[in-house]
């Protein structure tokens, strides 16, 4: 863990969601809420229009992190607070841009704070993984 300082930026991506990947998400978690593909659904909900998922936006958001760690290591613990949801636009989808950067290290783990925006906006927080490198 010597090798990593705080505020080291470890893993940066962009992640593009369109509704063909909720359709996907749908079937491969078994959630057809029609919120999640449907605008006419989602807005007589009060909402904006169709929603990613919120456990894909999760998923993705780990995702950096664990292409950082390879076989080096191995996540402890994961948390997220969801903030705002992830609009996806029939048209231009939505873009959901993770940074990981090291928050805290010790002789045993390393917390990795998450940085997750869409439409310029943070969509998770307090998003922290504890991983422990090999």
């Amino acid at each position: 863990m010597s090798d990593l300082t705080v505020g080291d930026v470890v893993a940066e991506h962009t992640f593009s969601i369109t509704r063909d990947s909720l359709v996907r998400y749908a079937g491969a978690s078994g959630d057809f809420n029609s919120i999640h593909y449907r605008d006419d659904i989602a807005k007589s909900v009060g909402l904006p229009g169709v929603l990613a998922h919120g456990m894909l936006t999760m998923g993705l958001a780990v995702q950096p992190v664990i292409d950082w760690l390879g076989e080096r290591g191995i996540v402890l613990e994961y948390q997220v607070r969801f903030t705002r949801p992830v609009l996806v636009d029939s048209t231009t989808g939505a873009s959901v841009t993770v940074v990981a950067k090291i928050a805290a290290t010790d002789e045993d783990s390393t917390r990795v704070d998450l940085t997750v925006t869409a439409a310029d906006q943070t969509v998770l927080g307090k998003a922290q993984v504890r991983v422990s490198l090999t």
